[in-house]
């Protein structure tokens, strides 16, 4: 697991004499968890989240820590020399994987995203909402150990942008670190860790998640009768741990922050699946002779 990232009294502003950007920002990024930055216009927050990332070097105060990142910018250069499964093979290599599997990667990235039948269209001829979904997928291609979003869902039609909330959702669950701006403020609501505000360049106090139980793990018990079927691929993806406990019922432990992913996917489902309970994970099941 990575260490933290941390900034420690950082500052940034632009030219000797310029206005300070941000002034005296202390910050932890820890391992696992959702952090998300708010703040209006012009307070600092994609200067915060390019200091995060390591495209941006800090004016006064230390950065320490160098989590394996991916960054997905609020303007997107789509007018690359690239098709976009080659752009996105590409950018698997340079974050270390073997071609072969880098280019089975984009391909599953621009499948989830609903952009397979571009995968050969020059970046420069994508629209606008399918050059976002490569932006979105190219951070997420190689597995980073920090995902830095900023405004990532803008533009994304809203099956992009329900996998975009699944793969924040993966990434944490497998122990990376997500931190993201968005101007709708109902995004991955009650899910975040923790929430900083930004104003005039300085960074506010953490909210906590006032999730119940979000510190840890629950476990779901769900059911689809005797003829059971197939989990849907979104829920085995969200679950760090999947159980059959009988034909057509499984128990599914997933981080509590993440627990309205899981029940989207199970309730959205055709048929939906019946959640028969909800309880602490590593909660013993109950006696078979018991009434529920």
């Amino acid at each position: 697991m990575h260490p933290d990232l941390r900034l420690t009294a950082v500052g940034r502003r632009y030219g000797i004499r310029g206005p300070w950007v941000l002034r005296g920002v202390d910050l932890v990024i820890a391992p696992g968890t959702l952090t998300r930055l708010e703040g209006a216009n012009g307070t600092g927050k994609s200067t915060l989240l390019r200091l995060l990332a390591r495209l941006d070097a800090p004016t006064e105060g230390r950065v320490t820590g160098r989590p394996r990142t991916a960054y997905v910018p609020e303007r997107f250069p789509s007018a690359l020399p690239f098709t976009a499964a080659g752009y996105l093979a590409h950018l698997g290599t340079v974050h270390g994987l073997p071609r072969a599997l880098a280019a089975r990667r984009a391909a599953d990235w621009l499948e989830r995203f609903g952009a397979g039948a571009y995968a050969a269209t020059p970046m420069a001829r994508l629209s606008k909402g399918s050059s976002q979904k490569v932006a979105v997928a190219q951070a997420l291609v190689g597995d980073p150990e920090l995902l830095v979003l900023d405004e990532a869902w803008t533009g994304l039609d809203a099956v992009a942008r329900a996998e975009l909330e699944r793969a924040v959702a993966e990434r944490t669950a497998a122990g990376g670190a997500v931190v993201f701006v968005d101007h709708d403020p109902h995004r991955l609501a009650g899910a975040p860790d923790a929430t900083y505000t930004l104003h005039d360049g300085a960074l506010g106090p953490r909210t906590d998640s006032a999730r119940p139980g979000a510190a840890g793990p629950v476990t779901l018990v769900v059911a689809r009768g005797p003829s059971g079927g197939r989990l849907p691929p979104e829920a085995v993806r969200t679950a760090v741990c999947v159980e059959e406990t009988a034909p057509g019922s499984h128990r599914l432990t997933v981080p509590a922050s993440h627990s309205d992913v899981l029940l989207r996917a199970l309730l959205t489902a055709r048929p939906p699946w019946h959640v028969e309970r909800v309880e602490p994970a590593g909660a013993p099941p109950p006696d078979p002779g018991s009434r529920p």
